[in-house]
């Protein structure tokens, strides 16, 4: 995975605790105690570094790898998965990019199956990666479609 997937988080995390950071400090400056406000930015500030810290352990955590038959995905920080998609079950594979992975240079392959519940995606890929992984994972689903 791309290190700026670690950056894609960790402005993700600043944003949210920035945004709520200072609309909670505002409200509780004007509505309760100046101590609340302070814990409040704290809080904020307790939970920016948390987020930050663990978004290099959230892109380190990812991996996949395309196996004879099936594709293995692993990731997770405080629970290990691994996904095992086989190729003759995926029905759509598409690339996404919101602008702040287009800004970064990454993209998100998304792997879609008849079973809802078992679809899948391959995140912070750079652009290049992901468009090559699409193609290879869609021209392989193709051969060992099972017909359903």
């Amino acid at each position: 995975m791309s290190p700026a997937l670690a950056w894609y988080r960790r402005l993700i995390v600043g944003a949210l605790c920035l945004s709520s950071g200072l609309a909670g400090v505002l409200l509780l400056f004007l509505w309760a105690d100046r101590l609340w406000a302070a814990v409040w930015a704290v809080a904020a500030l307790i939970a920016f570094v948390g987020g930050w810290i663990l978004a290099g352990r959230f892109r380190r955590s990812w991996g996949y790898v395309e196996g004879p038959a099936e594709l293995y995905l692993t990731y997770g920080v405080l629970i290990r998965q691994l996904v095992v998609v086989p190729y003759g079950r995926m029905q759509v594979v598409d690339t996404t990019a919101d602008l702040l992975e287009q800004a970064l240079g990454i993209a998100t392959v998304r792997v879609r199956t008849a079973a809802s519940t078992a679809d899948t995606r391959v995140v912070g890929l750079p652009l290049m990666e992901a468009v090559a992984l699409r193609d290879s994972l869609a021209a392989r689903s193709e051969t060992f479609s099972t017909g359903l």
